[in-house]
């Protein structure tokens, strides 16, 4: 059940200079670093990192509206727009902005299950919602909303791939055949 995972340290990540205490944190599990390379993302990369389909857009901006009314927020004041599609979009064209605005880095990991392990180490993908002992739930409490009114992406520190597949898609986008 050997597997490899790409992790990426967000630029929010490098910038509070948590890269240390991250990579501490993935050593002590018994993960491997296999490679590792600072990188300042192309919005090319940054696009082909953030693949939309229609139902991603409808399931962010479905998301996004929830959120709007449980936080009692105008969902077309906030976001200049209500139809969901149309949200999803402002939120991928955040999400690329924001992992090209600085330097990350890019970690291949090799471990037992490596994909699963990292993102119980991480926690939920909103640090709001992320337990204490994980690394966002111990580094952010950034939501959705307070994000999304600010017209901002997530600020969550840290990219994992989701599955096996993706993390072998990941990897070769992001350090190519290597």
């Amino acid at each position: 059940m050997t597997q490899k995972t790409l992790v990426i340290l967000k630029p929010d990540a490098m910038q509070r200079g948590l890269a240390g205490e991250i990579i501490s944190r993935l050593e002590r599990v018994g993960l491997k670093l296999i490679h590792a390379e600072l990188v300042n993302a192309s919005k090319e990369l940054a696009s082909e990192h953030y693949p939309t389909t229609p139902e991603w857009l409808e399931k962010v901006g479905n998301n996004t509206i929830s959120d709007c009314e449980k936080y009692g927020v105008d969902v077309k004041e906030a976001m200049g727009t209500d139809v969901p599609s149309e949200i999803g979009e402002l939120v991928h064209k955040w999400n690329m902005e924001y992992i090209s605005s600085g330097p990350v880095l890019a970690m291949v990991w090799e471990g037992i299950h490596a994909v699963e392990v990292v993102r119980k180490l991480c926690g939920p993908t909103l640090p709001l919602l992320a337990p204490a002992g994980t690394i966002r739930g111990d580094f952010s409490s950034n939501s959705a909303i307070s994000e999304n009114v600010e017209h901002k992406p997530i600020r969550n520190l840290i990219h994992a791939s989701g599955t096996p597949d993706e993390a072998a898609r990941e990897i070769e986008l992001w350090f190519g055949k290597k």
